[in-house]
């Protein structure tokens, strides 16, 4: 990562630059961190190494921006993977470049298709749904590698959820001939219509994640009932820990 763009929180090298370096010649893997990721994270060692060998890690959650301002006194900007998903897009447009959405399913996937084709003609676009398991076995990961491999696009979209994702990329990286690699999650049912992203208000005003609990709360409860106050306790516990060796 390019290190002035960077700021040091909680032992990961957060992105701190703006969404709109991402529509340059940008290589290397983007992963997206919340409060929700980095609480699983202190216990998955998998999913932890994932993120330190990503090339970029977004802020991608409210929480993690008011980590910034209180641990580091930087003010940074929210990047949802929504945000970076778009600023991607736009730019493969007007280069005519190329992208795969890997993930979902091939319902969800063919609404992308056909969004793109509409508002995006010049995006050459491919994409594949892998089966739907806990963990893929070496023929799995071996049919997912050949068709990305073979169309070989400007930009990989992996949409698995977290933490499989990640851990995904980070395991099968180094085979895959993309130059660009961003494991987006929900970002695939946003842009397909699936599921509705709350509106510019809910966003604006860092409640992004309400609408969604109310929505979703039997898939979301957790993240907001357990992992926020976690991930608030860790950031108090830091804070204290670097005012005590000053």
């Amino acid at each position: 990562m390019i290190q002035q763009q960077a700021i040091r929180l909680l032992g990961y090298d957060v992105f701190s630059g703006d969404k709109e370096f991402f529509s340059g010649g940008f290589k290397g893997v983007v992963t997206t961190i919340n409060p929700n990721a980095y609480v699983i994270a202190r216990k998955d060692n998998h999913f932890r190494d994932a993120f330190m060998a990503s090339d970029f890690i977004i802020p991608d959650g409210v929480g993690i921006i008011l980590a910034a301002r209180i641990l580091a006194g930087k003010k940074i900007n929210k990047i949802a993977g929504a945000d970076l998903h778009d600023v991607i897009i736009n730019a493969l447009s007007v280069r005519k470049g190329s992208c795969f959405y890997l993930g979902s399913s091939d319902a969800t996937l063919g609404k992308i298709r056909e969004k793109l084709s509409r508002e995006h003609p010049s995006v050459r676009v491919e994409s594949f749904s892998p089966p739907y398991k806990t963990i893929f076995n070496d023929e799995d990961n071996a049919s997912m590698i050949k068709v990305v491999n073979e169309f070989y696009p400007d930009v990989l979209f992996v949409g698995m959820t977290a933490p499989k994702q990640e851990k995904w990329v980070y395991e099968n990286r180094h085979r895959i001939n993309a130059p660009v690699i961003c494991s987006i999650g929900a970002v695939f049912d946003f842009y397909a219509g699936t599921v509705m992203r709350p509106s510019k208000f809910w966003i604006s005003i860092g409640l992004e994640w309400l609408p969604r609990l109310l929505r979703e709360p039997h898939r979301l409860w957790r993240r907001t009932f357990i992992s926020t106050p976690l991930f608030i306790w860790f950031v108090l516990r830091e804070k204290f820990r670097i005012e005590n060796t000053h």
